[in-house]
């Protein structure tokens, strides 16, 4: 679909979203989003035709991106994770710009998202409650000794087995990311829930809603409008005051 196919359906669609952002009072806005916020830096997202789920791997992505296998062959582990899963030139779209804008306005009162890449904050926002870690933020898991990405890439790239390792006591630098079959963390949980609760406008975006437990975060919104945007149908979309078809940075173009 491109700007020529909006149909006047969606255009009013966009419009009334637009509005309702427009119109809501001071910190009543929240925003769930997930990997199709950012496919317009270039970041794919999991499920898509070219998503990081229809990879040709000796295992399948989910399987690589679990705990047991980053215990069991971490090495595979590191060679799809830097290949796949870290883009350090990714640059903030107009979604994240937009946002940060919302946010600086007052009206924004937070961000809640699944990804890993730390576009948001790069974007200019400052309430950010990143459910699944951060790709920027690695620690050596034997003595807690911090690593930037850049840090990280580097001892990955020195590595024979490409395993990075600290420079101090030689452990393993893990990202700081929630792999399948570890717990998400508990004070960035609540602090969404809280902000959710509060909400009047929840806007999901860019996300399937498949992934519990981040996607059941949104039951518990009880405000006045549910606005879902994305390019697929979800599981939610029968509860939303609005469905959006369309490319999330378009239509946080205003």
């Amino acid at each position: 679909m491109t700007p020529q196919e909006i149909s006047p359906e969606l255009e009013q669609s966009i419009e009334t979203f637009r509005e309702w952002v427009n119109q809501c009072p001071p910190g009543g806005m929240v925003f769930f989003g997930g990997a199709g916020v950012s496919t317009e830096s270039g970041i794919p997202d999991f499920r898509s035709t070219d998503g990081l789920y229809n990879q040709s791997y000796a295992y399948p992505p989910e399987v690589m991106i679990s705990r047991s296998f980053f215990d069991a062959h971490p090495s595979e582990f590191f060679r799809f994770y830097f290949d796949r899963m870290i883009y350090p030139d990714a640059k903030p779209n107009q979604a994240h710009r937009k946002l940060a804008a919302l946010e600086k306005e007052g009206i924004l009162r937070s961000v809640v998202t699944q990804n890993i890449d730390g576009l948001h904050q790069a974007g200019g926002s400052k309430r950010v409650w990143e459910l699944h870690g951060s790709v920027l933020r690695n620690y050596c898991m034997a003595c807690g000794k911090e690593y930037d990405l850049n840090e990280t890439i580097a001892a990955h790239e020195a590595a024979e087995d490409g395993i990075p390792r600290c420079n101090v006591c030689r452990g393993i630098i893990k990202p700081d990311v929630v792999l399948y079959e570890e717990p998400l963390n508990g004070q960035i949980m609540q602090g969404a829930i809280l902000d959710i609760r509060k909400a009047k406008l929840l806007v999901i975006a860019g996300t399937s809603l498949v992934v519990n437990p981040a996607a059941s975060l949104v039951g518990y919104f009880g405000g006045d409008h549910l606005v879902i945007i994305n390019r697929t149908p979800t599981p939610r979309d029968r509860y939303a005051d609005l469905v959006i078809p369309y490319n999330v940075g378009e239509v946080f173009d205003f």
